[in-house]
């Protein structure tokens, strides 16, 4: 007897994959001119924060390291950018690269401390060293101009262009998470990528067989707040502004809800669930105050029905089609 549906060859799968990525990106260079003012802000905001749901996933989903601190890098690296370009005058492309610089830079660093913790230990020194920083952003008012933010960045040029074109930052914002995205599935599939899952899976075995963990970690932690210092800095840029809550563990915990929400150890799922999210906060939560409650249900019934997220249920129905 033969079975009520056979599983899609795997070759016949990427086609469909491959075919719905080319339709989503053609979509994409089409938004702007199909949408207005606001619909194209909508969409920046949720490809800034998918890299940073990437980011996260790179540590979580691949890597086995739950950080609960990951929104310091998202705040490093905007904090970087404004501070850059009002404090020092720099060029506002010059502060991008800053921020992924410095926001680099303190992953390494705490990185250093962290990944000699596991478990519990592991992520509860993550959010303290989130919290520390943020601590400093309120108190530090000379500075970040404390609970009131600092903000008048205008937006820079881009071709004699000034970014505060929706259209303009919207396509710049599309680049960096194109960018984003290739750059992360090339590092995904190098032997690291590779190494960082077999880590995952049974670090013991892995360490037995010669691999130095601990720098593994701490090469994912580095490239990870990394790439969430560039979301910070876009954020910035997009904003003109930056205040504590860029560092808060409400933020942070919006990073792990976007994962979840959208599949662990997916790449693309966080950035799925990244859309989610911003499109559940920005109409549900114009119906009602109580959007949160809606987003928590949501939440609770992926993690009790789709274990794998809003992209692997979608994927295991492609597969059995």
């Amino acid at each position: 007897m033969k079975p009520a549906f056979a599983p899609m060859p795997t070759a016949e799968v990427s086609r469909k994959f491959a075919a719905f990525e080319f339709s989503a990106l053609l979509l994409a260079l089409a938004w702007p001119f199909v949408s207005d003012a606001y619909g194209t802000g909508l969409i920046t905001e949720v490809l800034i924060f998918a890299i940073v749901a990437m980011s996260l996933d790179l540590l979580m989903g691949y890597g086995g390291l739950v950080s609960f601190g990951h929104a310091a890098f998202f705040g490093v690296g905007a904090y970087a950018m404004v501070l850059g370009s009002i404090k020092l005058g720099l060029s506002p492309w010059f502060g991008l690269m800053t921020g992924v610089a410095a926001s680099g830079l303190a992953a390494a660093l705490i990185g250093f401390f962290c990944v000699r913790m596991t478990g519990v230990a592991f992520f509860m020194v993550t959010l303290a060293f989130a919290q520390l920083l943020y601590s400093g952003a309120v108190k530090w008012r000379w500075l970040t101009g404390g609970s009131d933010g600092i903000g008048g960045m205008p937006r820079p040029h881009l071709f004699g262009l000034s970014l505060a074109d929706p259209a303009l930052m919207y396509f710049l914002s599309l680049a960096a998470f194109l960018m984003s995205l290739g750059l992360l599935r090339v590092i995904l599939r190098s032997s690291f990528g590779h190494a960082l899952v077999g880590m995952r899976e049974n670090e013991t075995r892995l360490r037995a067989l010669g691999f130095a963990t601990g720098r593994l970690k701490l090469l994912a932690f580095t490239l990870a707040g990394a790439f969430a210092g560039l979301s910070g800095a876009l954020y910035a840029m997009y904003n003109g502004f930056v205040s504590p809550d860029a560092l808060s563990f409400g933020l942070s915990g919006t990073f792990l809800l976007m994962v979840v929400l959208g599949g662990v150890g997916t790449l693309v799922g966080p950035a799925i669930g990244a859309t989610v999210f911003m499109l559940m906060k920005h109409f549900v939560s114009s119906q009602t105050e109580h959007w949160l409650l809606v987003v928590g249900i949501v939440f609770v019934c992926c993690v009790m029905f789709f274990r794998k997220g809003i992209y692997g249920l979608v994927n295991n129905r492609r597969q059995g089609e």
